[in-house]
């Protein structure tokens, strides 16, 4: 049986530190801060890394304090894009994005209404074409009538890099959670819902699906199909836990993900 193509479409990524020295300015050395996930979206035939606010911005999205001890945070970030040259061939290679300009501009895209208080971007990426991304797409493929349902108590998975690990090389690994707010509520009036998964560090900006596998699925219609392929239904984004004693977390949903690729704002990093 081939490996599942969603375990390659998550992407391990660390944000970059240029370092400064006792004069404040650059020393020209790099620092990697502590490892996350993101996920490629092409839209209007454009690549756009998707990952976490506080993973571009290194900041904590809810008083814009730096997350590093030091108070450093990143303008670059590296990622590590699959290469698949035939079937019994996978290499990953990694490519460095900037992420901010030379003035310290961002140029990631946030939320157009809730800015930082949505804790997901867009960073618009080229991507070499020696490399194999395998983008998602924020509706389901032309012709594709079967949808799966998403609703409170159903199972989702969490496709990342937990502590920065993979299972081989860079292929992420699959967390099951289960969806612990009605999808239909906005939670704290936000774009967001909330699932039931023991997810760790490093799982940050990852993707969560609902997936099927061959046989028997629930369609959002409330059907029962027996279908003869994988399916999955891409959710959002994960940002991370209510809080350390807690198993619940944030996804912000796929419409806040349109709504940032569709009318997004540049980054603001700023304190206030």
């Amino acid at each position: 049986m081939a490996v599942s193509q969603y375990s390659l479409r998550s992407v391990h990524v660390t944000p970059i530190l240029n370092l400064h020295g006792e004069d404040g300015e650059p020393s020209g050395e790099l620092e990697k801060l502590a490892s996350a996930t993101g996920f490629i979206i092409l839209h209007n035939e454009k690549n756009y890394l998707i990952t976490n606010w506080h993973v571009a911005a290194g900041r904590d999205p809810h008083t814009g304090q730096a997350l590093a001890s030091h108070g450093g945070t990143p303008t670059k970030i590296e990622v590590w894009f699959v290469h698949i040259g035939n079937p019994h061939h996978i290499s990953w290679t990694p490519w460095t994005f900037d992420l901010v300009d030379d003035e310290g501009t961002p140029l990631w895209l946030e939320h157009p209404v809730h800015r930082r208080k949505v804790d997901a971007v867009a960073l618009p990426v080229d991507i070499p074409s020696h490399l194999t991304p395998l983008p998602y797409m924020l509706d389901p493929p032309s012709g594709q009538t079967m949808v799966l349902r998403a609703g409170v108590s159903d199972w989702v998975n969490i496709i990342g890099f937990p502590f920065g690990k993979s299972s081989a090389g860079y292929f992420a690994i699959w967390v099951k959670g289960a969806i612990a707010s009605d999808m239909e509520i906005d939670h704290d009036q936000l774009p967001c819902f909330l699932i039931d998964s023991r997810t760790r560090g490093g799982q940050s900006g990852s993707p969560v699906v609902v997936y099927a596998p061959v046989g028997p699925a629930i369609l959002g219609n409330g059907s029962l199909v027996e279908q003869t392929a994988p399916l999955a239904r891409l959710l959002g984004v994960y940002s991370g836990r209510v809080n350390e004693q807690s198993d619940i977390g944030y996804v912000w949903k796929i419409a806040a993900i349109r709504e940032i690729l569709e009318g997004g704002v540049i980054g603001d990093t700023s304190i206030s």
